[in-house]
């Protein structure tokens, strides 16, 4: 659970951190001192971002966000809300992906060396990088190996001290295969980490890049350990990010402000402000209303009137993503394929579609999407046909139906913009075939909460890639591991699907791999655990005075050059 976060500045109205080396940046804005409760105006609690504060509007960003994050670690979750919130906000990687070509670029790390054999991974930590200062830490060094080998070896290690904290799972760490892969990660210098792997894999270096791979301080985790208060390190964040957080009230806003020592420079905006709205329609009317500057997951039934508005500039792009409605496999009549395949040939995704994404993608066959490789495009996919669905339901035994719980997620996101809708498209079409339908939803949090339980019946949900490979649409989601990880919706295990998937990573020949992802996908197909619904187009809306935004391929937004020209 992330707690609500107040900052109070100290006596003086300053923090100063007496202990940096001499002649560094910080050791300058110490000796200036850094007036957190007074430049923020902390006393003034914004309940929405309405109006503004003055010291926001005039130096600062709003951005209208559509949903509380659950954590402020992106290594133990998978929602791209806490990733936007997170990774994107408070942490840096080693390497970051260059937004046009999509490959690794220096970042924590200025540099790397591999070996002949693709099996050892020497990175060159870049110097004075520095963390955030906070009023719930001091740091006392730059970024080292420390970090880097607390960062890895957390989520890695089943002994490591913090491994158990906040439920001790790292399901993209362990869907990525890196539990597997890793043979060591070793601390060559301070600047200097190797990590050893078991066999080659030309998709490690992107991984590194991932929001799982962010770097986190390990003074303040052994600060925090020293206080027995060690799950404070994923609900007060500590990274050398753009920006750092100053107060977060769920359900309401997250604030923050610029990291004064950002090594890549520091923001153009001093203050960036998430204005929790999850209302796609509210988050439109406050973007129109000048009350925020930028807005997340615009419906695209708005798309004509935002275009048609000289004040608004919409950002768009291919999705590398995927909705589904995932069937819990564990439940009757769930568990029966001819009811999972009944239940597909009854949903009518055409009008979906139409109605959801307002034509603003396409129907997905797979859970790979068509540009990436591995995608299957000779796949069969299911047709609608509610004939053919009840006979199948005739065929398992449900003549007369049953009843079914349909999850829909409250918070839209490139995948999904409207989940709710979805769900009572399904439910229409799902009484045609004698199966009764309840719409079910909770606040995002305990939604996610919940689906880990195995709570649910069905689930309307989707993925936003971060790799451009078959793998990361397949094993992080569908896996015999991702079942006990509980990014598996589905809790569908398969054998022989794992063992395809585990030749296709091993296998260096591209034209091997593909026909090892296409089988994966026909058996996929024949089992369905999921109904795959769309591959949808991503969106950014903002006002026609804010520049430099950034729109990642996952579908996460960056603030650090973003500024609003007069």
């Amino acid at each position: 659970m992330v707690r609500s976060v107040r900052v109070e500045s100290t006596t003086s109205g300053s923090t100063i951190l007496k202990s940096w080396p001499p002649g560094s940046k910080r050791s300058s804005l110490a000796r200036l001192g850094l007036n957190l409760g007074l430049s923020l105006g902390l006393t003034v609690l914004l309940a929405s971002c309405t109006g503004g504060e003055q010291s926001v509007r005039a130096t600062g960003l709003v951005y209208c966000s559509e949903g509380s994050p659950d954590t402020f670690n992106p290594q133990v979750t998978t929602s791209g809300t806490a990733y936007d919130a997170s990774a994107h906000t408070i942490y840096d990687r080693l390497v970051e992906l260059d937004p046009d070509t999509n490959e690794p670029q220096p970042a924590l790390a200025e540099s790397w060396k591999v070996s002949r054999d693709g099996t050892r991974w020497r990175f060159k930590l870049r110097a004075n990088v520095a963390f955030h200062q906070t009023p719930w830490f001091h740091p006392t060094r730059f970024l080292n190996a420390d970090d880097v080998l607390f960062s890895i070896e957390r989520q890695w290690l089943g002994n490591h001290p913090y491994h158990a904290v906040s439920g001790g799972e790292y399901p993209y760490f362990e869907n990525s295969g890196l539990s597997r892969l890793l043979a060591a990660v070793i601390k060559r210098s301070d600047d200097e980490v190797e990590f050893q792997l078991t066999e080659r894999n030309a998709t490690f270096l992107t991984m590194l890049s991932m929001e799982f791979a962010s770097i986190l301080s390990a003074e303040y985790a052994d600060q925090l350990q020293q206080q027995g208060k060690m799950e404070q390190l994923d609900q007060l964040p500590v990274g050398t990010g753009p920006f750092q957080l100053v107060r977060y009230e769920p359900g309401a806003f997250i604030r923050y402000e610029a990291h004064p020592d950002y090594y890549a420079g520091v923001a153009k905006m001093k203050r960036l402000v998430f204005a929790i709205t999850p209302d796609t329609s509210l988050r439109l009317s406050r973007l129109r209303a000048g009350e925020c500057d930028v807005m997340a997951q615009p419906s695209p039934a708005h798309l004509s009137l935002i275009r048609q508005n000289s004040k608004l500039k919409l950002y768009s792009q291919p999705g590398l993503n995927v909705s589904y409605w995932a069937f819990n496999t564990r439940r009757p009549p769930l568990n029966d394929p001819r009811v999972r395949q009944a239940l597909s040939y009854a949903v009518n995704r055409s009008a979906i579609l139409d109605a959801v994404y307002f034509g603003a993608g396409e129907v997905a066959k797979s859970p790979v999407p068509p540009t990436v490789p591995g995608h299957d495009p000779a796949l069969q996919d299911f047709r609608h046909d509610p004939e053919r669905a009840r006979a199948l339901l005739r065929e398992a035994g449900y003549e007369n139906g049953f009843t079914l719980d349909v999850w829909a997620m409250p918070v839209s996101r490139p995948y999904n913009p409207n989940a709710r809708k979805m769900a009572e498209l399904i439910q229409d079409d799902l009484r045609q075939i004698g199966v009764n339908v309840r719409i079910v939803s909770y606040e995002w949090r305990d939604f996610l909460r919940r689906l880990r339980l195995g709570e649910h019946d069905s689930v309307l949900l989707g993925w936003s890639g971060d790799l451009n490979d078959a793998d990361n649409f397949l094993t992080p989601l569908l896996s015999c591991a991702a079942v006990h990880l509980g990014s598996n919706r589905a809790f569908w295990c398969n054998e022989h699907f794992d063992q395809l998937l585990a030749e296709a990573r091993a296998n260096r020949d591209p034209v091997a791999r593909d026909a090892l992802y296409a089988e994966a996908q026909r058996l996929f197909k024949e089992q369905s655990p999921w109904l795959t619904i769309a591959h949808s187009a991503q969106y950014l809306v903002a006002r026609q005075n804010i520049i430099g935004l950034r729109q990642a391929a996952n579908g996460g937004v960056y603030f650090q050059r973003a500024e609003r020209r007069p």
